[in-house]
């Protein structure tokens, strides 16, 4: 199951799943084609995230899963700019879609697989910008820095009781309608647009099958432990 599933690193997550999963996508457009269930919601809506806790526990109870993967790929970063001067309901849904959204679906995931008798693992994806300074991108990097610290708690606590494997992973990055993004940025906005201009001109973006490839090999990695907060470029 991917949030996001319907753009970007979730589709080719959903795309490249290993053979004879179930995969279900969770967001407010699509599905993608070839995915077998959707579940619309959108993120920015606290009163969505109950209700995906909800369809997960319906589609886990539905039959007997050998594995269940639950990735958090959803995230946004309008608005582009700086705290104080972009638009103030734009950056509350930044903060929600990309940080309270994460911990709070990701709380509701771990109560619908508790005590199932299968692997299970929950995946949400992290950025560079959790550990680097941005300016413009205040919100989202916060939100990651934020989700980085839940997994490592969350791990540690799943590590005690409910055996959960939680990962926070950093893809890199990525050729995705989000890069595009970033890349028509004003520069008063964001400084660094230069830097992610040039990383396209040399080609240095990963394609997102790839990248979703790797990241399903990072899972059958059982020397990965939860609570791990992992780049992929260095895995």
């Amino acid at each position: 199951m991917v949030t996001g599933g319907s753009s970007g690193l979730g589709r080719a997550l959903l795309g490249s799943a290993p053979d004879g999963a179930f995969r279900v996508d969770i967001s407010r457009s699509g599905p993608p084609d070839g995915v077998d269930d959707h579940v619309r919601a959108d993120l920015a809506e606290p009163a969505s995230w109950p209700a995906v806790g909800a369809a997960v526990a319906a589609r886990v109870a539905e039959r007997r899963w050998k594995r269940i993967t639950v990735v958090h790929a959803a995230g946004t970063l309008d608005p582009i700019g700086f705290a104080g001067e972009v638009d103030g309901a734009a950056y509350t849904r930044n903060v929600l879609v990309n940080s309270a959204a994460g911990q709070v679906i990701g709380h509701h995931v771990l109560a619908a697989v508790s005590g199932v008798g299968a692997r299970r693992e929950l995946v949400l994806l992290s950025s560079g910008a959790a550990r680097s300074a941005y300016p413009g991108w205040s919100s989202y990097g916060a939100a990651k820095a934020a989700i980085d610290q839940w997994v490592r708690v969350v791990g540690a606590e799943q590590a005690t009781r409910g055996g959960v494997r939680v990962l926070s992973v950093a893809p890199g990055v990525v050729a995705t309608p989000m890069q595009e993004a970033i890349r028509q940025s004003d520069p008063t906005d964001f400084p660094q647009v230069d830097r992610f201009e040039q990383l396209h001109e040399q080609g240095a973006l990963a394609d997102p099958l790839d990248a979703a490839r790797r990241l399903w090999a990072l899972l059958d990695d059982d020397a990965v432990a939860g609570g791990t907060v992992v780049d992929l470029r260095e895995h």
